[in-house]
């Protein structure tokens, strides 16, 4: 039998979440003993004008947030994911674990709707993975890049274009596809299905054309993944890597090393794509970098973030580094693929510094070779150079 959740921590969670989404705030901590934090524009800082939680009402909440995505209280030493819609309609993931034997919460505000790539600050050229009719691809990135939102963006795009059956496998389901001109099945892994590996293998008998795991997080998942996509599924996936290349190595080092070379062939025949993604603070002199830097009613610095990006697409010559390991010339094949839509981090960096999003400190930063940033700097300025004595004429 279920407790009754106290009103009074029910009215506090909703307050905080509204509050959370009035400050535009991406993420929402809260833990016995400790102010209420919140990240806004990308840093976190105590809200002093928040009282402190007390620790029956963190656990009263917990309890709450685990009952309202049907997830049982975190009784065990460990943690609970799930996710939930607040009463204005804004979607949160959250995170309940211990600390120091108490529970602690944090929530991390999801996108209201559906953006374009464009809006995310990605090329519309990567719509064309929507329209491939099988393979694997990749959204690489650090914790808190946007790789979420950068699939749901490429699923919403499936979803209104093609007469498909989709199925995602999720722990949480994040975000919430109504079926539109495909249909759309999503499946939380703790409540719909014990396992992700369980559920790709269970997803290849449910006559799937697109296929969305949410992390492949271990070895059994990944083989799954893999076997999906060698028989003509379509499957989108994130990993946890800071570049393509890692992402490539990531996967394969999951691996026994005896299983390494055979992988590594599947690899080649089966990606599509890897796009690797970060946010950035945008300094820089442009217009952005002008908001971002814009006081705030409270005096504080508004820190708005861009997204620098990286783009492998595998064509029979990044096929061929994959299976013969040679995955460091894997940066030359993407600077020949230009043409092709392919950029690597420099690049991007590069292109967001000439744009004056960001400044030259971030972007040295950033880079994994700051010579080459400042070689792709220099090629950039050249070609605004020419195109000026040209009259702007190519």
């Amino acid at each position: 039998m279920k407790t009754a959740t106290p009103p009074s921590a029910v009215r506090l969670l909703e307050h905080l979440l509204t509050d959370c989404v009035a400050r535009d705030a991406s993420d929402l901590h809260f833990a016995p003993d400790l102010p209420v934090y919140m990240r806004i524009h990308g840093v976190l800082e105590p809200q002093a004008d928040h009282p402190r939680v007390a620790a029956e009402q963190v656990q009263a909440i917990a309890n709450h947030l685990a009952a309202l995505s049907d997830r049982p209280p975190l009784t065990a030493p460990g943690s609970l994911d799930g996710a939930v819609t607040a009463s204005g309609g804004a979607r949160f993931r959250y995170n309940i674990f211990r600390r120091q034997g108490k529970l602690a919460v944090a929530l991390r505000r999801l996108e209201d709707r559906f953006r374009e790539l464009s809006e995310l600050g990605l090329p519309d050229s990567l719509y064309k993975l929507c329209e491939l009719s099988d393979g694997l691809v990749l959204v690489a990135g650090p914790t808190g890049s946007g790789k979420s939102t950068t699939l749901a963006t490429l699923l919403n795009r499936i979803n209104r274009t093609r007469r498909c059956h989709m199925v995602t496998i999720e722990d949480p389901i994040e975000y919430l596809h109504d079926s539109v001109k495909a249909l759309v099945n999503q499946r939380q892994v703790g409540s719909d299905t014990a396992h992700f590996h369980e559920a790709v293998v269970a997803a290849m008998r449910q006559d799937p054309d697109v296929i969305l795991v949410g992390e492949i997080r271990d070895l059994a998942t990944i083989r799954a993944a893999i076997t999906a996509a060698e028989t003509g599924h379509l499957v989108f996936t994130t990993v946890h890597a800071g570049d393509c290349v890692g992402a490539i190595e990531r996967v394969v080092a999951v691996f026994p090393a005896e299983e390494q070379a055979g992988i590594r062939r599947q690899l080649s025949m089966v990606l599509r794509a890897i796009i690797t993604q970060h946010l950035l603070v945008a300094d820089g002199p442009g217009d952005l970098g002008r908001r971002a830097r814009r006081a705030a009613g409270d005096g504080a610095p508004r820190r708005s973030r861009v997204v620098t990006s990286e783009i492998l697409l595998a064509n029979s010559a990044v096929a061929n580094l994959i299976s013969t390991e040679k995955t460091s010339q894997i940066y030359s094949a993407m600077e020949a693929g230009t043409a092709l839509g392919m950029q690597t981090l420099e690049h991007d960096l590069a292109r967001l510094m000439m744009a004056g999003y960001i400044s030259e400190t971030t972007a040295t930063a950033m880079a994994r070779s700051p010579n080459i940033l400042r070689d792709r700097i220099r090629r950039l300025q050249a070609g605004v150079a020419g195109a000026g004595r040209n009259g702007g004429r190519a």
